[in-house]
């Protein structure tokens, strides 16, 4: 059993930049696809990035390539999203998600694939 706790969510102006974390408890993160949904207002819940011991981090949306970076740290047993050039259309809340033994290549990280959710952390991109 994983738990998944965001943090680093906020305001942030557009142009700006911002750092999600997302720490997990209860197993190492060896076993599992891990990565990044967000949900804006009104909308579907979208997957936007993973990373797993064998696969190199992805982010899946066009729109976010060149701007965020997904990334894991075995030590502090975390991963991050390091988000830049932040447009008021990336507000959203973000949730931590994990897949045991899962892929992130096709359609293995799916939304219907995941196993644990954090709560959310949201991220108001405004002036």
């Amino acid at each position: 059993q994983l738990t998944l706790v965001e943090s680093g969510g906020g305001l942030v102006q557009p142009g700006g930049s911002a750092r999600l974390s997302c720490l997990v408890y209860g197993n190492t993160l060896d076993s599992y696809a891990i990565g990044w949904f967000r949900q804006a207002p009104g909308k579907n819940r979208e997957k936007i990035s993973c990373i797993s011991e064998s696969e190199r981090g992805i982010i899946y949306l066009d729109a976010l390539k060149g701007r965020f970076t997904i990334s894991k740290d075995n030590a502090k047993n975390a991963i991050h999203l390091q988000m830049n050039s932040l447009d008021p259309d990336d507000t959203a809340t973000y949730y931590c998600a994990a897949r045991f033994e899962g892929s992130c290549l096709g359609n293995g990280f799916d939304l219907t694939r995941v196993d644990y959710w954090g709560k959310g952390a949201l991220v108001t991109v405004s002036t």
